[in-house]
């Protein structure tokens, strides 16, 4: 069976892949596809066929689906142009005969008001409306995306946001990415919509103490009102839009929108999730060392 992984180049994908192969597939089953393949050239040298592969030019994804039973399509980074993007690949895939495409989603993406949920619900759409046998796979928060709330604890001693109580059921990207690799090498799974986070959603003053942990010093959490998180993010040198999108995000939080976890991400994987502090021990720069 041949599996391609897009965006192979990046954080998540480059896991997929590895997965792939801790997991059990030969190299020579792998398609690594990127925009830019001298990215993959370590890849390569595994034994791994490497493809370009771009998300906005139709003409480099054809030739990259030919021969391939099983995909994952990993979401763009172009904010507001996804959907029309992802819909090239979709189609694409359902021309070629991809037999199971999975697409990385957000949580609860068919109902939830986060400000980044839409494309995610849009691409969905498109995935239903062109046919395309499908799992999709719905990632919560990585906890990689506090790495620099932890940098900056480490300096200031303070974790700041406009989240309140609000939970986050976050996993390190090489768990999601792990889930990608079982749902793509065993049969099945087509047709499931999977909402997967960690197994213990936590509080930002849950990760202030996290942090407190990993870094051998004092970490408080400052829960700031929605206004304030603006003003100390443009005080911080952001922009306006992007202070705004950031407090957004917060706003989504303190609502409970990334608060669920099922136990599916650690079903799937046959383990339980990584814990906060593990994975924040490994982000964090001058944390204590494991026991």
């Amino acid at each position: 069976m041949t599996i391609l992984v897009t965006a192979a180049s990046g954080h998540l994908g480059r896991l997929v892949v590895e997965a792939l192969l801790d997991r059990g597939a030969a190299p020579a089953d792998v398609v690594a596809a990127a925009r830019d393949t001298s990215k993959l050239a370590d890849l390569a040298a595994r034994g791994i066929r490497t493809v370009e592969l771009d998300y906005t030019r139709p003409e480099t994804i054809a030739p990259a689906l030919a021969g391939v039973d099983a995909m994952l399509l990993v979401s763009g980074t172009e904010f507001g142009e996804r959907v029309a993007q992802h819909r090239n690949v979709i189609e694409a895939a359902k021309a070629a005969g991809v037999g199971k495409l999975a697409y990385t989603s957000g949580p609860k993406a068919d109902t939830s008001e986060l400000v980044l949920i839409p494309e995610h619900r849009g691409t969905e759409e498109v995935i239903a409306e062109v046919g395309v046998p499908a799992v999709i796979l719905r990632n919560n928060w990585y906890t990689e995306n506090y790495a620099q709330d932890v940098a900056l604890a480490a300096e200031t001693g303070v974790v700041a946001a406009a989240t309140g109580e609000g939970r986050v059921a976050s996993a390190p990207r090489r768990d999601y990415a792990e889930a990608a690799a079982v749902v793509l090498l065993e049969d099945g799974h087509v047709g499931e919509v999977y909402e997967l986070g960690g197994d213990e959603p936590w509080t930002f003053a849950e990760l202030a103490a996290a942090a407190s942990e990993v870094l051998d010093r004092d970490v408080a959490f400052v829960d700031q009102t929605p206004a304030e998180r603006v003003a100390s993010l443009v005080g911080a040198g952001l922009d306006e839009g992007t202070a705004g999108f950031v407090a957004a995000l917060d706003a989504g939080i303190a609502r409970g929108d990334l608060a669920d976890s099922d136990g599916t991400l650690a079903r799937l994987i046959g383990r339980p999730t990584t814990p906060l502090a593990d994975a924040l021990r490994e982000l964090a720069p001058g944390a204590r060392a494991a026991a």
